[in-house]
């Protein structure tokens, strides 16, 4: 039986990089595209000499042009940590709206399933917790941080256009704030923020009091919750991430802790927009997938301070 052919945009990523390792192991060759922007060579060099493995380096925002069958487009392109996405708006913008268009252009032609990396983003600053699938969300799409809001709800709009009009087999997972081993230690997100300034012995900033909340899901059990959702014929969003809640001041006593560092914890003020609270309610995928979480914060959070180290805290 032939392997199934997988593209993965934004391969080269966070994300995609291990969701590239997973399809591998699983016996499936992988095209994997990214223009590099915040995608990088590294994530993915243990795969170059993989002959089920190819990597292409293309901007998604341009038409793609893939040889041969396709089984299965997984749109995981975009510019996802607010350093990036404040820094890139239009970029931002653009790959979610016309990245989007052609990765679900792809997938038209080559009538294969589609899967769009949307993001708990889009409920923005929620006046509903948890936050279940059926929640629209409360944004300000004129904000700086709408650029990214917006375009992954725009992703999610065209998705099920073309799932109703083209009757493409479409997938979209919301995902929760994800970490673990590949993270950018300059990307801004909470994790790596920490852990870099702890082993750095440099002040972590914590912004306002500390008082908002999020929720952390180690890389490997997102994953296989992607993994799970691919063979379900499930159209509508689904919830992906860990509903262990926790402050950001309870977060970075814990880095603390766990890196034993010398570290004091720095007060700014919040930035514009910033969620007061984030948890996921996964309700649907424990049905649906028979998935949740399984890698608890302080384990997950122990491997990727290690990685980080043995990396050498490169930017």
């Amino acid at each position: 039986m032939p392997k199934p052919t997988i593209v993965v945009t934004g391969g080269a990523g966070f994300i995609g990089s291990h969701l590239c390792d997973r399809l591998i192991k699983d016996g499936s060759r992988v095209i994997c595209l990214d223009n590099l922007i915040t995608g990088t060579m590294e994530n993915i060099k243990h795969l170059l000499g993989n002959k089920n493995f190819r990597f292409t380096k293309h901007n998604v925002t341009k038409q793609i042009d893939i040889r041969g069958k396709v089984s299965y487009v997984l749109h995981f392109a975009s510019l996802a940590s607010p350093v990036d996405y404040l820094k890139y708006p239009i970029q931002t913008l653009k790959v979610g709206s016309l990245g989007s268009h052609n990765a679900l252009g792809l997938a038209k032609a080559k009538k294969a399933k589609f899967m769009l990396a949307s993001t708990s983003e889009v409920y923005g600053d929620p006046f509903v917790h948890p936050q279940p699938e059926s929640y629209w969300g409360n944004v300000n799409c004129v904000g700086v941080r709408g650029c990214y809001d917006e375009s992954k709800r725009f992703a999610e709009a065209i998705t099920m256009a073309y799932h109703r009009v083209h009757k493409i087999d479409t997938r979209i997972v919301r995902i929760f704030n994800t970490y673990g081993p590949r993270s950018r230690v300059n990307d801004g997100r909470v994790v790596p923020n920490f852990i870099y300034q702890a082993l750095s012995k440099k002040p972590i900033t914590v912004y306002g009091r500390g008082e908002q909340t999020r929720s952390f899901c180690y890389v490997d059990d997102l994953v296989e919750g992607i993994i799970r959702l691919m063979a379900k014929p499930m159209h509508e969003p689904l919830n992906l991430g860990n509903p262990g809640e926790f402050t950001i001041l309870e977060f970075a006593k814990l880095v603390v802790k766990l890196t034993g560092t010398k570290s004091k914890i720095i007060y700014k003020s919040l930035p514009q927009d910033d969620p007061r609270q984030r948890r996921p309610d996964i309700s649907r995928a424990k049905k649906l997938l028979k998935w949740q979480p399984k890698v608890e914060l302080k384990e997950g959070l122990a491997r990727t301070i290690d990685w980080f180290r043995r990396t050498g805290l490169k930017d």
